[in-house]
């Protein structure tokens, strides 16, 4: 759930601020909304170093340098400064050569078919008299040069003949357009060239020597940035003649801590709650088993107003239903759960948080209940002696395509529903109860034109119904009329919208259905290549390990496209979650180690 927070203002003298901010930065609870533009020499030196960290780990990240090389022992820098400026100015040269080579290979490639020659040794010759031009011409054009040049064709390509043309004059009349000489033979360029890979082989190993200060950079610039926001925050205060205060936010359950501290160093404090135009910070806080949900939407960039609603646990619920029927093999369940716990075993010493192999452990158990609930064991077309499935009628189409409209009508109402117990006491939750007995109407609408079902004659009172409510309660106005041409204009707006949301759900049935498609399609033809010989047993397996591996590699693509749009887009529309909030980042101490 989203924290509340409390509005906290400091005023202190000026002569004090820096104190101050450094008392609060030990808190670790405020986030710091300037009051002006934070400005200012330590400023600037602190976003000078970030950059230059930044381009240096980016550096060190690159494939050029890290592909295939093993991660050294970490070393501390002994002036990590120096260290990231050689690191840049050392992948510079390195890219400047990487583009001086490629500008050589393809002049190597377009010259190669006119030979080595010395274009220097050309323009010596003109000096006794004697000049020598090269052309490309038409090749049926090449007997139009003067009858005082003598002329050579040196190759032929696409029609084009190319000729060396030597004369004795250089007011000799060519019809022709001259081809520049390069600035070096061929035997040059291709020494130039060499000798630039034997440098910039030289350049990776000297940035490859830096990666054991990869961890060291990292730390540096997690101070740097920590040091920048102390800085920001000093210089973003607002000041009055002798004084200086500062505004911020703070979770009320840490108001406690802010009031004490201000007591204890004499700062002047005023702690309310915010008011409905400010910027208030999102601070999401659920039980652990509801935070698993956390890291996607840190991954998609996502972050609730501070005034909307947190989702997490609608999330979670069904973007597991949406993952396992997206992947829906529980062949596929099985490889992911294997590859989690592979994985884990790997990287779990390296990291602090372990939510994203519990979530991914979570995801692979729902694709394996679903593939047991369809009797899918990579694909269908076949399955194992004695395996069936648990609910057969989820392999008709038409069962499966209801199912996904009613969990879409199921999952939107839930979204109305919470929005109307927001609402109350005020009549304007009425609507949102209109609005579920709408999508209900649209969930049979739907089963009748899309799945060919009876269309019941009571579900005609939700298209009744459902509008009345929300046409008289959308607005809370006393004016009967204003009231009604809201309702209308809401009505009109997301009427449409309702039906399609519905039935933007069978993608869960359409993406399924292509996962099996696919997978049944590379076990026929593995099938027909057969496993009669060695050759032809490698080869189907081939074709069963490359085409299963690209379905395995697709479903969780699939759910990041539909699964989290379902959640993230047409769930919160109708939950008015706009994501136009922003994280809570409480001004904090120094890094250490």
């Amino acid at each position: 759930m989203i924290v509340a927070m409390k509005k906290v203002s400091l005023v202190v003298q000026q002569k004090d601020v820096t104190q101050t901010v450094e008392g609060l930065r030990a808190l670790g609870v405020v986030h710091v909304e300037h009051q002006r533009a934070p400005a200012g020499k330590e400023v600037e030196a602190c976003e000078s170093d970030l950059e230059l960290l930044d381009r240096a780990l980016r550096v060190l990240a690159e494939d050029v340098f890290s592909k295939g090389v093993k991660e050294p022992a970490a070393q501390k820098a002994e002036d990590w400064r120096r260290t990231a400026l050689h690191v840049v100015d050392t992948a510079k040269r390195h890219e400047n050569l990487e583009g001086f080579s490629r500008q050589l290979e393809n002049r190597i490639t377009a010259w190669q078919d006119w030979g080595d020659f010395d274009p220097a040794a050309i323009k010596e010759l003109r000096e006794y008299g004697v000049f020598v031009r090269l052309y490309s011409v038409p090749a049926n054009e090449a007997d139009r040069f003067p009858r005082d040049a003598a002329c050579r064709v040196l190759f032929a390509s696409r029609g084009m003949a190319h000729c060396a043309v030597v004369t004795r004059r250089e007011d000799v009349a060519v019809p022709f357009k001259e081809t520049e000489l390069p600035e070096m033979g061929l035997a040059k360029m291709r020494g130039r060239l060499e000798e630039n890979r034997r440098v910039m082989a030289g350049l990776a190993a000297e940035v490859r020597l830096a990666l054991c200060h990869r961890k060291c950079l990292e730390h540096h610039k997690a101070q740097v940035d920590t040091e920048r926001e102390f800085r920001r925050a000093v210089s973003g205060m607002g000041e009055a003649g002798e004084l200086a205060y500062l505004v911020g936010f703070v979770p009320v359950d840490k108001v406690r801590d802010v009031t004490t501290s201000a007591r204890l160093n004499a700062w002047g404090i005023l702690v309310q709650d915010p008011a409905d135009d400010d910027r208030v910070p999102t601070l999401i806080r659920n039980p652990r088993w509801v935070a698993l949900i956390a890291p996607l939407f840190k991954v998609i960039e996502v972050v609730p107003g501070y005034r909307e609603l947190d989702i997490s646990l609608w999330a979670l619920i069904f973007l597991s239903i949406f993952f396992g029927m997206l992947v829906g093999d529980a062949g596929y369940g099985f490889v992911l759960l294997g590859l989690t716990f592979l994985f884990q075993r790997r990287r779990q010493a390296k990291m602090k948080d372990d939510s994203v192999f519990i979530l991914m452990y979570l995801f692979g158990g729902c694709v394996v209940v679903w593939g047991v609930l369809t009797g899918t064991y990579f694909g269908q077309a076949w399955l194992p002696r004695g395996l069936k499935p648990l609910v057969p009628a989820l392999r008709h189409d038409t069962v499966l395509q209801g199912f996904c409209f009613f969990l879409g009508a199921l999952h939107l109402s839930i979204g109305h529903v919470w929005h109307a117990l927001q609402r109350l006491p005020s009549r304007t939750a009425l609507a949102d109860a209109g609005w579920v007995t709408v999508l209900w109407g649209a969930f049979f609408l739907a089963r009748t034109l899309i799945s060919g079902a009876p269309f019941p004659g009571f579900a005609k009172l939700f298209f009744i119904v459902g509008p009345a409510l929300v046409v008289f309660f959308t607005s809370e106005s006393k004016n009967l009329l204003k009231g009604v041409g809201a309702g209308l204009g809401n009505l009109l707006l997301n009427l449409v919208n309702s039906f399609t949301d519905v039935v933007s759900y069978i993608r869960l049935f359409a993406v399924g259905l292509a996962t099996v498609a696919v997978a049944d399609a590379f076990n026929a033809m593995a099938a027909d290549v057969g496993f009669g010989s060695v050759a032809s047993g490698l080869i189907a397996a081939l074709i069963l390990a490359l085409g299963h591996l690209l379905n395995i590699v697709l479903g969780p693509m699939a759910v990041l496209v539909h699964g989290v749009r379902l959640n993230v887009l047409e769930f919160c529309n109708h939950v008015d979650v706009k994501w136009s909030g922003f994280a809570y980042r409480p001004l904090k101490g120094a890094t250490h180690g």
